[in-house]
């Protein structure tokens, strides 16, 4: 599903029109972003986290020039379902 495709099924749904569900759902995505990048975790009961993982530093290899690097350690964004998420999924 596509953003448009959201956007039109939120206003079927609500009866709102489109530019008011796209102008509130980008609103909620850069919100999210935010939070996240600022290390702030999002909680949304009954759907899911947003959440910042920290990846180990580790050793890589580039297999072209044989040689090894050093990756550092890093964060990145994940996202983890919450159990009534996973539970249709099933």
């Amino acid at each position: 599903m596509t953003k448009a495709e959201l956007v039109n099924e939120i206003a079927i749904q609500t009866g709102y029109d489109r530019v008011t569900i796209l102008n509130v759902l980008e609103s909620a995505m850069v919100n999210v972003k935010k939070s996240v990048a600022g290390g702030n975790n999002v909680y949304l009961r009954g759907f899911g986290s947003f959440i910042t993982k920290v990846r180990k530093q580790k050793i890589a290899r580039n297999i072209t020039a044989n040689k090894s690097l050093v990756v550092p350690e890093h964060k990145i964004p994940a996202f983890k379902p919450s159990d009534d998420f996973t539970d249709l999924m099933k």
